[in-house]
């Protein structure tokens, strides 16, 4: 999702708050409970799923295992659940023609550096770069390249885009900032 107007482009970036993360985490969250209920009843000798009888499942050394598995399970859980909760990667570039500024925002996860930004000057950009990495998992990423600084990612690793569409996007933000385009 973007914004454009003839000398300011803002283009918003999504977070973690995404349906594949919020579908994961409760998998695992739910998975890695039953580990730990298997692994308790075991401890216990009392049924707390029925699907598993407490005497199948010998506590020393299967129900310790399980749940170690569980308990390791549900921090995995809880930090993405934390992540989903604090939107974590989510934020905004703005390019601005009329102040020749770069704003780069993104949240972080809570504490000193939660709030990310970054601003360049558009004359420090020498060039919007694609790099393109095919194979069983392709990844298409765009950066802006800042003189002295290196390059800079404007779209996260893991969003899907077709050729078409990241050459679309480099070529329409290359235009607008005045710069050329490199591929990788």
């Amino acid at each position: 999702m973007s914004w454009r107007s003839e000398s300011i482009w803002i283009e918003f970036i999504a977070g973690s708050r995404k349906t594949s993360n919020f579908f994961w985490s409760f998998i695992l969250f739910l998975g890695s409970l039953g580990f730990l209920l298997v692994g308790t009843s075991s401890y216990l000798g009392r049924n707390l799923i029925s699907l598993f009888p407490a005497q199948q499942i010998v506590f020393f050394p299967q129900g310790i295992v399980m749940s170690f598995y569980g308990i390791a399970g549900l921090f995995i859980s809880s930090y993405l659940w934390c992540t989903i909760f604090w939107n974590v990667g989510s934020g905004y570039d703005r390019f601005d023609r009329r102040e020749e500024i770069v704003c780069i925002f993104r949240w972080g996860f809570p504490g000193k550096n939660r709030r990310i930004l970054l601003r360049f000057l558009m004359k420090d950009i020498q060039s919007i770069r694609i790099e393109v990495k095919e194979g069983i998992y392709a990844r298409r990423v765009l950066y802006m390249e800042i003189r002295g600084q290196g390059a800079v990612p404007l779209t996260r690793p893991d969003e899907n885009f077709t050729p078409r569409e990241i050459e679309q996007k480099a070529a329409e933000l290359a235009y607008f900032l005045r710069v050329p385009i490199e591929v990788l």
